[in-house]
Parts: C-alpha cells; structure tokens; sequence
C-alpha cells in the first residue's frame, strides 16, 4: 500500500465509523454488527499507527484510549460553572418564584424542568465543530484537564456538524455510569476479590481521574448534555438551546419539559419522584431554571449560584425496619466488613435484607443495638447504608453492641493498625476465606486467566484439602479432580489443560496474580519492566522501588512486606518448580546499556519510529519510558505536533528536551 493509498483509506474509515457510531448513539440505529463495527476499528487503528501523520483529531481510535496522563493540568472556565441553590420543600420552591417574579416586575415569565442527574459536572469546547477540550468543574473556576478520557465516552461527538454552527461554543451536562454497567463491574469486582465500588456517581468520578485512558473507555461511561454556553448563541432561550444540542447530535435527556408557572413545576416534581427510578442512572432532584435568556441575565448571579436557577432536592429514599442481628464478613486480605442483617423492608422497587455497616467506628457512632428499629438508606450505593435509629422505639434493656475481637472464621485475633478504620484477621494462611479469597484472585482474567475454575470449584477443592494457596493447583492430579462433585472426565481434563495453559502466562500476570496489597494489574507492570524478574524484585531495597516510575511509599512498603514473609517466599518458590513466568520474556535482545539509568517522555509523532518503536527502543538499550514530565525527569522526547502543555512543563523545571536526531546520536555514542 502505498502512502496516499493509506491515506485515502484512513479517511473512507474514519468517515465510515463516525457514521455507525452517530447512528448508534444518536440515533440509536444499529448499521452494523459488533464483529463487523470492530473489524473496521481495528483495521484503522492498525493504519494510523503506520501513518500517524494522516489521523484525524475526531478519529474514532480515540475513543479506545491509550493515553497515559499522569498529572491533568489545571485550566480556567471561560464561565464560571457556579453551583445551584437547593430546596427540599414547595414552600422554599413558592417563595423561589416570588423573588422571581419580583425582580422581572410583573413581566410573564416561564420555567424549563430537568432532572438532577447524579453525575460529574464537565464542561465540552468546540472550535469550528471539533471538540478540542474537557474540563471537569473543579471549584467552578477552574477545573481539571480531562479532554483524553472523556474522548472515550462514546456518546459524546468528537466532531459536530449542523447549520448555524458557531465558530466556538462550550456545552455543558454530566458524565455518568449507567447502573446496568455500574452492577456489572462489580460483579466482576466481587468475582475477582476486590472490593465493590461505592456507587455510580463515584465509580463516573473516579474513572474519569483515572491515568490510562483504556480503561476509562472499557467503563462503558454515558454522558447527558442541557446547556450550551458562549457569546451571540443563535437561542433566545434555554428550551432554544436545548433544541439546538438536539439538532446537533448531542446526548440530550428526552424527561425535560416546559412549565408555565410554578404549579406545572410542582406537577413535573410530582410525577417524576418515582417514575426517575426507572431510568438508566441515579437521579437526585430536578433543575428549575427561568426559560428566557434576556430574563436569566436580568436575574444574575450570586458570588455562588445563579438567581434564576434552583435544584428541587427529593427526599433521600429510605425505610424503617429492625435489626435483627449483624454478621462479619471477612475479605481477601483479611479486612473485617459488618453488615447489618434486616426484617426485609421495601426500598426503591427491592426488598432489602442487608444493609452496609462499614466498620467499627460507625456501629459506635450510630450507638446500634440489636432490635433497633433503623432507618436504611438507599442513595445509590451498591448495597443500602443504616443512617440513623428510631431512639422512641428502642427495645427496653438493650445493650450497646460489642464489636468482635476474634476473626468469625477461623477464631484468631483481630488487629487494627494504627490510623486505620477497619479491623483484619491476621491468619492469612489458616483462614478459609481469605486462602479462597487468594485463589480466586489469582485465577482471574488480568492475573492466570484460568476459565476452567470458578468460585464454586475453589470452595470445592478447599474443601476437600487439595488447595491452601495457589501454587496447590498446580499439584491436582486427575484423581484428585475427577472424584469431585459434577466432574466428570471432560470437565476435568478441561480443568486440567487451563491449569497447565497458565503456565505460560507473561510475567507482569502472575506478580499481579501474587496479590500483593496495593499492586494492582498497572503496578505489575511497570515492577515487571523494571526489575526484568522476580529475584531482583525481592532483593529490591525501599530506595529502589521507590526510584520505580510512580512507585509510591505505600507500595513499596507493601511489596517489601511481602517478600519478608515466609510462606509467600515458599509459595513462590513452589510456583516456579510449576514452571510460572518469573522473568520479563521480551523478544527483543537488549541492544546496549547506552541509557541506562535515563528516563523519558514521549511526545509528538517522529519521522524514524512509531511510538512504541521508540518506547522499545529506550527499553532495550536500558532506559525507561514514564508518562508523565516532573523534576526526576532526563529527557521530554518531542516530536511534531507535540501538545504544548509538556513543553511548558519541561521548561519550567528544567527538563532537558530532545529531538528525534537528538535520541539517535545518543544511541549512536
């Protein structure tokens, strides 16, 4: 193929793609199947690594990810994104559009009704249809920097085409987890042993912040657009302007509506108290601004919020019933979780039978005890919070309850360090959920990927003595698999086979498989690049984990921890007689040492190399590749058309910035 033939062919694609996604996200009509959707994505994606000089900046590539932003720079609001009023009552609502009607001196006025949307605030910049910016709201004034993340919401347009365009417009509306992908990330959570998330509207904030774009993009998070921002916008109105995003193609809540006065408001509040929990996301309240924009500046703003705005609050949903006794649940690392057990209730459509307790700090500052009648709270978290107790209908003679001081599972001890909240069992090796607890993390997807085991299987073989830790799998034999229940000969040779396929598993894999605290599948990674195997890894001292790309004191702690234990020093050493991967396998022969003990950021796109050519490059003649530019910082890599952020950042602190001819006559002294 020819350059100008990848060329054409980068453009027919891209043009193809943003055609299927509008449709889809838009339109909500499917063109095409997933299968043929991804062939085409990949093919592209493939070309414009080749020919990086020929992307689009609205290719559809970027909503997959891949960038890695350490640090997201600070920018200032055009307009301040001021907060709003709140109200609980009709009463306040009343007296809210009596100042309204005071300050417009008689003049008709209108309302336009939206539903408060659980979800984190963003701000889009548009020049000449491109979305060139994202910023979160931050304090209102400024905000962060979050334009390569938000690019992966993929109902957000990258490119915007309609006529009355304006040259520049900013559009404003809130980032969120639809509950149905919130559930299934932590059923994935739960299956993998790690913590669940705390609920949607946190999950959409966190992953927003998150450093590697890729996995914000595999959230699967959604985005409703209700307000365009900027000077001489073709809209008299709010209900104008919403028209517009409509028209536009922007993600646009279909549960607005237009009120003339403040009884049709009451009538809109009314009718979506209970109907907003059939929607696809939390929501908390309603938006009830002035329609008119000429009023709306009449109105103005307080130093906080704006005078012809208010947000309608509903009351937080929730329930009376007893609480008949708790229980201890204990996790992975040995982390000591109660949970209140209930007289089921009905709560927002479910019947609720358990409710979050968190740790000992809050049964004490609730002052529970057992037969008290206690207020449960639903309010999007993953399983319903205790908020409060009916003290008029406290049982006589009830006792304050006592926090346990012995692990529920296996009788030890309970420990609570120093600074923190929660209590944990230290027989990591004697307690059955916390060994079950281990296996199953180390089966999972990102760690051993061993499909042929599940949860129950785990139990099962603890159960029956054959598995303590993990490197117990690799003993099973035929025998010991086929005389469990529900095996039989082809369930246990599969078994068997992904067992033994997990041996060749990369190195990164099975140190995140190892579960040390704090070392997630990201921290595997970049410990594996660094220390190349396992035993350089142990002798590592706590200055030299720390020298590691973002390595924090937290983790190394953690990790040196770790290999001060015995029983994971034999576990390990059992695990490489299995014939694991305790070495980084690179097919690339180290070429030389010429930057060892150098670092670089990448930026920019280069005339010789694509940018993992280069991030190879550096890694085999013994240097490293970190993310983001800081003080520790050799050399900024730039090439053309590198964002200026990086530069300035290299030049304050005094980083050195080379060019591509600079980086190859490095490599050739």
């Amino acid at each position: 193929m020819t350059e100008e033939e990848a060329k054409q062919k980068i453009n027919n694609l891209t043009e193809k793609i943003n055609y299927y996604n509008h449709k889809y996200y838009q339109e909500s009509t499917s063109e095409i199947t997933d299968f043929g959707f991804d062939q085409l994505l990949e093919e592209l994606i493939q070309l414009e690594e080749a020919y990086p000089q020929y992307r689009w900046p609205d290719s559809p590539s970027q909503r997959v990810g891949g960038t890695i932003t350490k640090e997201f720079p600070t920018v200032y609001h055009d307009y301040p994104m001021l907060s709003l009023s709140n109200t609980y009552s009709e009463k306040e609502l009343s007296e809210f559009d009596k100042r309204v009607a005071k300050a417009l001196n008689g003049n008709s006025y209108e309302y336009f009704c939206e539903l408060k949307f659980d979800g984190v605030a963003i701000s889009l910049h548009y020049e000449n249809g491109l979305l060139t910016r994202a910023a979160s709201r931050g304090d209102g004034v400024r905000g962060d920097d979050i334009t390569s993340n938000v690019k992966t919401v993929r109902s957000i347009p990258l490119r915007v085409k309609g006529s009355g365009l304006p040259s520049k417009f900013e559009v404003r509306g809130e980032i969120f987890m639809p509950r149905q992908v919130f559930e299934a990330i932590n059923q994935a959570r739960e299956k993998n042993g790690e913590p669940a998330l705390a609920n949607p509207r946190n999950a959409a904030s966190g992953t927003l912040k998150m450093q590697d774009s890729t996995i914000v993009s595999q959230r699967k998070l959604d985005c409703y657009l209700y307000a365009l921002v900027g000077d001489d916008l073709p809209a008299g109105t709010h209900e104008d302007a919403v028209t517009l995003l409509e028209k536009w193609g922007f993600p646009v809540s279909p549960t607005y509506q237009k009120c003339k006065n403040i009884q049709e408001v009451f009538e809109y509040i009314n009718y979506w108290e209970s109907r907003r929990l059939t929607l696809p996301l939390d929501t908390d309240g309603v938006v009830v601004k002035v329609n008119s924009h000429n009023q709306q500046r009449v109105l103005g703003n307080t130093a906080k919020s704006p005078r012809w705005a208010i947000a309608y609050k509903y009351k937080a949903l929730n329930a009376a019933t007893v609480l008949e006794k708790i229980i201890y649940q204990v996790g992975r690392t040995g982390a000591i979780t109660p949970v209140a057990c209930l007289k089921p209730v009905a709560l927002a459509g479910t019947i609720v039978k358990r409710a979050s307790l968190h740790n000992a700090n809050e049964i004490n500052r609730l002052d529970l005890r057992l037969g008290d009648t206690v207020l449960v709270e639903k309010g999007g978290e993953i399983i319903p919070k205790v908020t409060g107790i009916d003290l008029s209908k406290r049982p006589p003679h009830s006792v304050p309850i006592v926090y346990i001081d012995h692990c529920p599972a296996c009788g030890s001890k309970l420990v609570r360090k120093a600074g923190e909240a929660q209590h944990f069992c230290p027989n990591t090796e004697g307690c059955p959920p916390q060994i079950k607890g281990r296996i199953e993390h180390f089966i999972q997807r990102r760690a051993m990927d061993i499909n042929s085991i599940g949860k129950e299987t785990v139990a099962l073989l603890h159960e029956k003595g054959l598995v303590h830790n993990p490197a117990d799998l690799y003993k099973l034999r035929y025998e010991d698999v086929y005389e469990l229940e529900g095996f039989k000969d082809l369930s246990t040779r599969n078994l068997l086979n992904g067992i033994e396929a997990s041996k060749n598993v990369p190195f990164e894999n099975v140190l995140f498989a190892l579960g040390i605290r704090y070392v997630g599948r990201t921290v595997a990674e970049k410990l594996a690049r660094h220390f190349n195997n396992i035993d350089q890894l142990m002798q590592a001292s706590y200055e030299a984990l720390l020298n590691v790309p973002e390595i924090g004191e937290r983790i190394a702690l953690s990790v040196i921890q770790f290999f001060q234990d015995e029983d994971n020093l034999r576990m390990i050493q059992q695990l490489r007689e299995a014939g694991l991967q305790f070495e980084v396998d690179s097919d690339t022969a180290p070429e030389s040492s010429q930057l060892a003990g150098k670092s670089f950021v990448i930026s920019g796109v280069f005339e010789t190399f694509s940018r993992e050519e280069l991030k190879e490059k550096i890694r085999t003649n013994g240097g490293q590749v970190i993310s983001a530019v800081s003080g520790k910082l050799d050399y900024l890599l730039a090439g053309d058309n590198m964002g200026p952020a990086k530069r300035q950042k290299a030049e304050s602190l005094g980083v050195k910035i080379i060019s591509e001819q600079d980086f190859l006559q490095m490599l050739a002294h």
